[in-house]
């Protein structure tokens, strides 16, 4: 019994040895995991300093005629019913031209299914009209009847909806339709009005499991320049906002992303308060602004916030279309998910809010 007593003792001893050392591994790979989330923001093209030197020039007002013209000129077609896409809470009516006793009235399920004669549950939603048209005849097609033709007639519209806020001459809540990218809807919302800045907010908030996202795209290269890759196609609940010229956008680590009107000499700091302030998980000295020259180019600067604080760049003041972005700190941003990524043209922001 000693003997069976000092094996069971040694084996623990050597446990105890093997979970110290996973939990040490662990906590390294850990910290390492979070040292390298936290690098996902964008690098710094120049310091604080070099960029208040940097030329600035009176920047040419915004020609809001020339670029409603050329947003009206790129929508070509108006939607048609066929490109309505389906989702849940729209009631419809299916009818069956060669079998009208298997014509039937459904809503569309909180799942994005209807149920139908003989085929039970079909799974229709973010489909067009047209295409959900096409699956039903397949499905039909197989089993029961020859050469089905069938027709979708919507009686209620409670489907995904586009809604367009801000600076423009129609804002409201659109009905979605497919195969329609962001130019068309500034149409739809009968263009920009005369106080419109020079970008466009597009919000997604990201089907379930994804992350939720805003883009922010330069309105003179997507409609002057013409640039096909600026011109995103839009989806089901995105919000379309175009603020006002003289608003700088603030994200990241803060509580109330957005654009915000730059009042007389405004600094980083009032911006960032203007935003709500920071979240706990924040890293104060970490802080990136964005700034679009006079040339077309775009600079990324690192700033402190201590050192704002501290006077060193006490100079520096906001401008128009400057974005500012809160880094999280390591274990912030392994939670959290802040990231923000540069494109020609497009600046886009994803964010993981805390789980609840």
């Amino acid at each position: 019994m000693k003997i069976a007593s000092h094996k069971i003792a040694g084996f623990g001893r050597t446990n105890q040895s093997i979970i110290f050392s996973i939990l040490k591994i662990s906590t390294l790979l850990f910290a390492s995991l979070c040292l390298a989330c936290a690098a996902r923001g964008p690098k710094a093209t120049t310091d604080i300093t070099k960029l208040t030197s940097f030329a600035q020039g009176a920047e040419k007002p915004l020609d809001v005629a020339e670029l409603n013209k050329k947003i009206s000129a790129a929508f070509t077609a108006t939607p048609s019913y066929e490109d309505y896409v389906l989702d849940g809470g729209d009631l419809i009516q299916v009818s069956i031209f060669e079998a009208p006793d298997l014509n039937t009235e459904a809503r569309v399920s909180a799942r994005g299914e209807v149920s139908l004669p003989l085929l039970n549950t079909v799974r229709i939603a973010g489909l067009a009209v047209r295409d959900a048209e096409l699956r039903i005849e397949e499905l039909y097609r197989e089993n029961y009847l020859q050469d089905p033709h069938i027709t979708i007639f919507i009686k209620e519209q409670f489907g995904s909806k586009v809604t367009m806020m801000g600076a423009l001459n129609k804002p409201g809540t659109y009905d979605y339709f497919s195969r329609m990218n962001l130019m068309d809807f500034l149409a739809i919302a009968e263009g920009l009005s005369d106080t419109a800045g020079r970008v466009v907010q597009v919000r997604r908030k990201g089907r379930q499991g994804e992350t939720p996202q805003s883009l922010l795209i330069d309105l003179d290269q997507m409609v002057k320049e013409g640039s096909e890759e600026l011109n995103v196609a839009i989806n089901g609940g995105d919000v379309i906002y175009v603020p006002e010229a003289g608003s700088v956008y603030v994200d990241g680590a803060v509580r109330k992303a957005g654009s915000y009107p730059i009042r007389k000499e405004m600094s980083v700091q009032e911006a960032i308060i203007s935003a709500g302030g920071l979240q706990a998980f924040a890293d104060a000295g970490n802080v990136k602004l964005v700034r679009y020259l006079d040339n077309g180019r775009r600079e990324v600067a690192k700033l402190s916030l201590d050192e704002l604080q501290r006077g060193e760049t006490d100079k520096f003041r906001i401008q128009d279309r400057d974005v500012i972005f809160v880094e999280s700190s390591a274990i912030g941003t392994f939670f959290q998910g802040v990231r923000l990524s540069l494109g020609t043209g497009m600046l886009g922001v994803g964010y993981t809010p805390p789980a609840r």
